[in-house]
């Protein structure tokens, strides 16, 4: 039935998201308008969260290391179709230069694969998203093997790679990541997105001063309702309320306007529901640092960086996963109340609609909004691509259900019983050897 409310295959290119999290990058592919008929990932806990948010879109809960190029094809809604683009985000941690060649190092098989994928599904384009000190100092090494790798694979890429920042493209989050955008040879590549908001503490150029102002943390957040005032999100994450009076950004996130180019389903949402609002509960002396703190400084002993309203938020973090001690990375502290951020704030800071849910435990949550692209940045990258494959895009106003919400309730053997793993998944990974590397050198 879902399928059925989605726009002809015919109509829409077809992307796959890799190491898709809870759907950060899915989502602002769809919006720009792709469908994203395939997502893998090896965390079930993101899985089902996943499924929950993208009902229409097959979710492979697996090591990608034993994922091949046709079973994702044979056991998704994409068969035998050309795919348009694939994209992720691989984890790497491999840049020692100790030995001959980066890419052989074991604990870069995952963006190994990552290339692996690329050959044997031949996509049209591929964007890999990393952290931007892989672009710094010596790690350029690691980067120029990988351009070469892709080359003996048919594909160019676009040069110089470029390091983009969310703030440019809306996001109102200081948040800097790599972007390696690729075609195949015959194609033209993409471009890099052009800068198109200016933060507010920007000095104005020439060039500068036709851009749009970057949405504030206060254009984020001041029509979220006070969750002090809801004694009922001690125990769930979710309430029904009446939201305050909304910035343009804030009218976004809650659906009432949309914007010419979202291209993303409508997902069937209440309009009074406030979810992934968790409370946090403080010390009387932590609420008392809190408050003292001045916006935009740092709390001495949490540590925590306090928000200015008139500012940007930094860099969201995710923390560790289970098999590094499972810590809750920093959050912020609001810039009005003396307390942490929810996980829908960190949300709406990320560029979240408020429809998208997130997993009921405030340690999930935080972990997967701070691990993800923000939609609006891959929006904008998704674009470009569009921009090159010609289509003719239409809005659609059919909404789509959303899925059941026991998915976001699971906890780790419940998730993993629902996709058939293993629930030990999520330990470090062993230095396999790479036995398929020979395919494609």
């Amino acid at each position: 039935m879902v399928q059925n409310l989605l726009n002809s295959p015919n109509t829409r290119p077809i992307a796959v998201d890799l190491f898709a999290g809870a759907g950060g990058m899915t989502l602002g592919f769809e919006q720009a308008g792709f469908d994203v008929l395939a997502a893998v990932e090896i965390d079930p806990i993101h899985c089902a969260v996943h499924q929950y948010n993208f009902p229409f879109s097959r979710i492979f809960c697996y090591d990608i290391a034993s994922l091949s190029g046709d079973s994702i094809r044979q056991h998704s809604k994409i068969g035998d179709r050309p795919i348009d683009v694939i994209f992720g985000g691989p984890p790497c941690q491999g840049f020692s230069l100790i030995g001959k060649r980066l890419l052989e190092d074991p604990r870069n098989q995952l963006i190994f694969h990552f290339l692996r994928l690329v050959n044997e599904l031949q996509p049209k384009f591929f964007v890999l998203e990393n952290v931007k000190g892989m672009a710094a100092g010596k790690h350029q090494q690691f980067l120029e093997e990988l351009i070469n790798k892709f080359a003996n694979s048919g594909y160019h890429v676009q040069q110089p790679y470029q390091v983009l920042n969310a703030a440019d493209y809306g996001v109102p989050q200081k948040r800097e990541r790599l972007f390696l955008i690729g075609a195949q040879m015959d194609l033209p590549l993409p471009e890099y997105p052009d800068q198109f908001y200016r933060p507010l503490e920007t000095k104005l150029t020439s060039t500068s001063s036709s851009l749009l102002q970057t949405p504030t943390v206060w254009d984020a957040l001041q029509d979220l309702p006070e969750v002090e005032n809801y004694p009922e999100l001690n125990q769930q994450d979710w309430i029904e309320v009446e939201f305050n009076s909304a910035s343009y950004y804030g009218q976004i996130m809650q659906g009432k306007t949309v914007l010419d180019n979202d291209y993303s389903y409508p997902r069937l949402y209440p309009n009074n529901l406030l979810t992934s609002s968790l409370r946090t509960q403080h010390t009387p002396a932590s609420i008392k640092r809190f408050k003292a703190t001045l916006p935009g400084k740092t709390e001495p002993v949490s540590r925590f960086h306090k928000l200015d309203k008139n500012g940007l938020c930094n860099t969201l973090r995710a923390g560790t996963p289970s098999s590094r001690g499972a810590h809750t990375s920093a959050r912020p502290i609001h810039p009005v109340t003396p307390r942490c951020i929810t996980v829908r704030e960190a949300a709406r800071l990320h560029s979240y609609p408020d429809w998208f849910r997130f997993h009921v435990t405030k340690w999930h949550g935080f972990r997967q909004v701070g691990n993800s692209v923000p939609p609006l940045l891959a929006k904008a990258v998704a674009s470009e691509i569009i921009n090159k494959l010609k289509v003719n895009l239409k809005n659609t106003q059919n909404q789509v259900p959303l899925g059941d919400d026991t998915l976001l309730k699971f906890n780790m053997s419940q998730a993993a019983q629902c996709f058939d793993v293993d629930p030990d998944v999520i330990q470090p990974r062993s230095r396999k050897k790479l036995e398929i590397y020979e395919s494609i050198k």
